[in-house]
């Protein structure tokens, strides 16, 4: 037997929505970004590190729906804005946040609510759908984070590529698996 789905987001499913609940699910999102942000591995050719901050992100967004994940993200950033140590390699304050890595952070908050929202439609009750979702939001963090990795390290778009995007495309692919076979799985626990 499956479980009837009343709400696409995996989180309504299992408890009602509450004041206290949402708050909870947007502070463990923010810091399972900032425990995900620890795991880094510095590349010798690119200022941007290795981390599983984007499966935290993402996979938090595809389970919480656009608003408390935007709301995760933004918490996020503003953490590490104020001194948090949160970020990659435990960085903190507003030359990490805005320094060449930062256009990232902003990917982070726009693809959460883009993934989010994707999820709100049931897309992510299937492996597909759960793939096609993370794709977009890697994309609308690649797309910031690389625009932005370009502009503030004086590199062409084309260098900005290849550092920031291109070293990390297999890993996003193995990521995007992991989450499309994690997320789907999920569903049959919420009954």
């Amino acid at each position: 037997m499956t479980a009837q789905i009343t709400s696409p987001v995996v989180v309504d499913a299992w408890a009602q929505r509450s004041a206290v609940k949402n708050a909870t699910l947007v502070l463990g999102l923010s810091l399972l970004t900032a425990v995900c942000a620890q795991v880094a591995i510095p590349l010798p050719f690119t200022p941007v590190p290795l981390t599983l901050q984007t499966f935290a992100v993402l996979a938090g967004a595809a389970a919480l729906g656009p608003q408390r994940a935007l709301a995760a993200q933004v918490l996020y950033v503003a953490l590490a804005l104020v001194g948090f140590p949160v970020l990659a390699g435990g960085a903190s304050g507003s030359t990490s946040v805005f320094g060449a890595t930062g256009g990232y952070l902003l990917g982070f908050i726009v693809a959460s609510y883009v993934v989010g929202a994707i999820a709100r439609r049931g897309a992510t009750t299937s492996i597909a759908g759960t793939v096609s979702s993370y794709v977009a939001g890697t994309a609308t963090i690649y797309a910031l984070g690389v625009s932005w990795l370009a502009v503030t390290t004086k590199m062409s778009m084309s260098e900005a590529v290849m550092a920031g995007m291109v070293p990390f495309l297999i890993g996003d692919a193995i990521k995007a698996f992991a989450a499309g076979i994690v997320l789907p799985s999920l569903w049959p626990h919420t009954k």
